[in-house]
């Protein structure tokens, strides 16, 4: 057992300014962070308690829906705002971890939800340059079936290579419903566009988001709704249920007749980041809904896609995923 230190945050600005103590973490729900620590992988010196924080609200204001970071993923599924406007969110939220879990679970925790690589959460394996910067990434030449095809760092320097992916399927929804995250800092608030929230592991891969480090998750803030009635969330995983996804799809579109006015779509389960596809996007704005031009946007959005010994079949599982999700979008399976 490693020791800490616990202390509850009673507003934003004592949470923030407990931060400038070297190893400090937040605690929400604890679903992430707890398991980390006890797996000797997250080593805080202090938890700074925010659940008791005033962020626990999910308001409407003219178009704009403001979801306070503190609000549970169960209480989030089954809002009446999100299963009416963002169904979208609501599917995929269910779809993740188990009611237990999802009871604790908190918007801004999800948001910083570290990746389940098996080599990151075992510290028996050396080589992770997630946990351990420098020392390699072991899941190149081991078991990689869970890992990244798009958007990973391999080959140029073995002390950036990481092929691990985002787990969450709260991410993949907020990227396809194209989400604002609202943080604060000592300096003040700031947003922060969820396509930018998340990083690619580049050079840096132990840096997984672009908060800085003294700053909190206050709010996540959606758009004016356009897919409540044609969305879907497809995750295809190994079993049914409390399992992360090998391929999930966020489809939304907006639609006048059969025409595509406006679409979004996001991976997850392939990439360092909810992978949000602005290629294959374009390329159903004006289209008609129906295979060909399904199937256009799924090349595109694999387009560069990169395999590995043990997940070449997650290419053609996205694209078909992509296809099905598009599919059940356009017959309005949500509404």
């Amino acid at each position: 057992m490693n020791p800490f230190n616990y202390q509850r945050a009673a507003s934003p600005e004592e949470a923030v300014h407990a931060l400038s103590a070297r190893g400090t973490k937040f605690l929400g729900g604890g679903t992430n962070l707890v398991d980390l620590m006890k797996y000797n992988v997250e080593h805080p010196s202090t938890l700074v308690d925010v659940t008791h924080l005033d962020f626990t609200q999910i308001t409407k204001t003219g178009d704009l829906t403001l979801i306070g970071a503190g609000v549970r993923n169960s209480d989030l599924a089954n809002h009446p705002i999100i299963r009416s406007h963002y169904p979208l969110l609501s599917q995929a939220l269910l779809s993740g971890a188990s009611p237990q879990l999802r009871n604790m679970a908190t918007t801004g925790g999800n948001l910083m939800q570290r990746t389940r690589c098996y080599y990151f959460m075992d510290t028996a394996f050396s080589e992770c340059n997630k946990r351990t910067p420098g020392s390699g990434c072991a899941a190149i030449k081991g078991f990689n079936r869970i890992h990244a095809i798009l958007g990973a760092s391999s080959g140029s320097s073995r002390s950036a290579e990481c092929i691990a992916t985002n787990p969450s399927d709260m991410n993949v929804a907020l990227a396809a419903l194209n989400a604002t995250i609202h943080a604060q800092g000592p300096k003040g608030k700031r947003t922060i566009p969820l396509a930018d929230f998340h990083r690619l592991p580049g050079n840096t891969p132990h840096l997984e988001t672009n908060l800085k480090p003294d700053e909190l998750i206050i709010a996540v803030e959606l758009p004016a709704p356009k897919f409540a009635k044609n969305s879907w969330y497809l995750k295809v995983r190994d079993r049914q249920s409390y399992a992360f996804a090998l391929v999930s799809v966020a489809a939304g579109l907006e639609l006048e007749g059969g025409t595509i006015k406006s679409a979004g779509l996001a991976l997850g389960g392939v990439a360092h980041k909810p992978w949000r596809s602005v290629e294959a996007e374009r390329s159903l704005i004006g289209a008609t809904t129906g295979p060909e031009s399904f199937k256009k946007a799924a090349d595109l959005a694999l387009a560069g896609a990169r395999p590995y010994e043990h997940n070449a079949f997650k290419i053609e599982l996205a694209k078909q995923s992509i296809v099905r999700a598009l599919t059940l979008a356009a017959q309005g399976a949500q509404a």
